[in-house]
């Protein structure tokens, strides 16, 4: 098909190829560059916003710093104050202060061994001898079969045996079900490797020994207590007695009110009527904050995760709003909470500013700047998760051909990794999506190393340009992105998808009369 150009931006459904909108592209290129990207991921990690935990100092600094950008790019403040939705939740901060565990068994108690029991979530609890429900993470049928009746009074315990069940991958269906129902409390038996200082993000509730207060909406608070375990003889003792109870004390946590924000600017489309349809891209602009780790250097920067995503939305909207403006509007937003389960994400897809039926797709932003992958170096390349659950894969390609980039699919990760950022929010709520990153894993991950020195700004812009390049393209073209229905990976975001649309088509009768 012959390509054809309308000012510089791809025309409404052109079929891109290498040679695709090459004044574009090189517009682009001069401003998505290496030194502007390093400029913010510097300041988003330095020490002075100490790791931008949630809810923090730092935290707030840096949205307003984002907030600063945005008015800088010229991008409409759409929230209700401003650049800012706002988000008045309850932080829940658990009170490990006589935390109490015990397995009883017919030779005696049996106690976690210190240091590797975690509060990760906290209910005035206490139980003597409560009876033991057990199911594997990744056993999702055993899952499945749990009702609340089947754990009402118990003690519902969770053996994750590496990544598979949970690990990263906190927002699983498997938890997700778990959530809904009301055990009198969770504990999680993780391997040693896994703890709260490893890669399993579950493990995050105490920080090495530090309380984390957990946000949420004042109707989520939680009912149960959740622990995790990485005691190896504690599971082996419970193995063994396959009878035994539990007996759990948990102190009351503290429970404050906060208000959290995610940063949103909208650049608004230039068609009369396509302008009031929504293109979404994200990052998450959190991270881990001040953690007790036994070293001097007790700041969790966070520069690839996830300040280069964060700096990469700023990058792009300020570049999407000097080029002709496409069809589409496009939301840009950067989230809070993400790595306490997603909250900024979920907040605005509970929230949204805009109809969830009239936005296209959410483009999520993470980890884009650190090449130096543990399967080997990563450059010229990104990765998409859920490579094959819609048609976004064949919107890239095209546009990583005018930027020498490609779009791949991590055989492994693409599908386990799908649920694992804020992507999984807007997907749940049936809005198309995918988390786009350069290394699913680095050797800084979760650690204090993660410094703005140790990113690959060069190869981050090449990726930007691309993202921004295909950004263009759905936003000018007349059909959106969607999700692939021959997939049964898909069967729940297409119902959600087909919901949300009904609902608004419903709806829309009702506002006229």
């Amino acid at each position: 098909m012959k390509l054809l150009l309308a000012a510089g931006v791809l025309s409404l459904g052109a079929v891109p190829t290498v040679a695709q909108a090459p004044s574009t592209a090189q517009e682009l290129k001069s401003l998505l560059t290496a030194n502007g990207l390093k400029a913010d991921v510097s300041f988003l990690a330095s020490d002075l916003l100490e790791g931008r935990g949630t809810p923090s100092r730092g935290l707030d600094l840096a949205s307003e710093y984002i907030a600063a950008q945005f008015r800088r790019a010229g991008l409409e403040p759409v929230g209700d104050d401003g650049y800012f939705q706002t988000a008045n939740l309850a932080t829940v901060t658990p009170n490990a202060g006589g935390l109490d565990l015990s397995l009883d068994a017919a030779n005696g108690a049996v106690k976690p061994a210190a240091g590797s029991l975690t509060l990760s979530d906290a209910s005035a609890t206490n139980l003597t001898r409560a009876k033991v429900v057990r199911v594997t993470a990744d056993d999702q049928a055993a899952i499945s079969a749990l009702t609340q009746e089947s754990v009402a009074g118990k003690v519902l315990v969770v053996e994750q045996n590496g990544q598979g069940g949970g690990g990263r991958g906190r927002g699983s269906a498997g938890f997700v079900m778990m959530r809904g129902l009301k055990p009198a409390a969770v504990l999680v038996l993780q391997p040693p490797a896994s703890g709260s200082n490893g890669r399993g993000r579950s493990g995050a509730g105490m920080g090495a020994g530090r309380p984390v207060a957990r946000p949420r909406e004042a109707s989520a608070l939680p009912t149960f207590s959740t622990l995790i375990c990485t005691d190896a003889a504690f599971r082996a003792a419970l193995d063994a007695a396959p009878e035994a109870t539990i007996s759990l004390h948990v102190a009351a946590p503290k429970i404050e009110a906060v208000k959290l924000r995610n940063v949103v600017g909208l650049l608004r489309g230039s068609d009369p009527v396509l302008k009031d349809t929504y293109l979404l891209v994200t990052g998450h602009y959190d991270h881990l904050g001040i953690r007790e780790n036994g070293t001097s250097d007790q700041i969790y920067n966070g520069a690839n995760d996830d300040a280069s995503g964060t700096a990469s939305v700023i990058a792009i909207a300020n570049a999407m709003s000097t080029v002709p403006r496409p069809k589409r509007s496009v939301l840009f937003m950067t989230v809070f909470g993400e790595e306490l389960g997603d909250l900024g994400s979920h907040y605005y897809a509970a929230h949204p500013i805009f109809p969830l039926a009239k936005t296209v797709v959410d483009l999520n932003l993470e980890q884009l700047g650190r090449t130096d992958d543990l399967e080997g170096p990563r450059v010229g390349a990104f990765n998409m998760t859920g490579f094959d659950y819609t048609n976004l894969p064949e919107i890239f390609a095209r546009a990583g051909a005018a930027t020498d980039i490609r779009a791949v699919k991590h055989e492994k990760n693409s599908d386990a990794y799908f649920r694992r950022s804020d992507n999984a929010a807007f997907a749940d709520a049936g809005v198309p999506s995918t988390t786009i990153s350069v290394a699913y894993d680095f050797p800084d991950y979760h650690k204090q190393g993660d410094e703005w020195q140790k990113l690959d700004y060069e190869n981050m812009a090449k990726v930007d340009r691309t993202i921004a390049l295909a950004m263009i393209d759905i936003a000018n073209r007349s059909e959106a992105p969607k999700w692939d229905a021959s997939n049964p990976k898909t069967a729940a975001f297409v119902k959600a998808r087909e919901a949300t649309m009904a609902a608004a088509a419903a709806a829309a009768p009702a506002a006229k009369r």
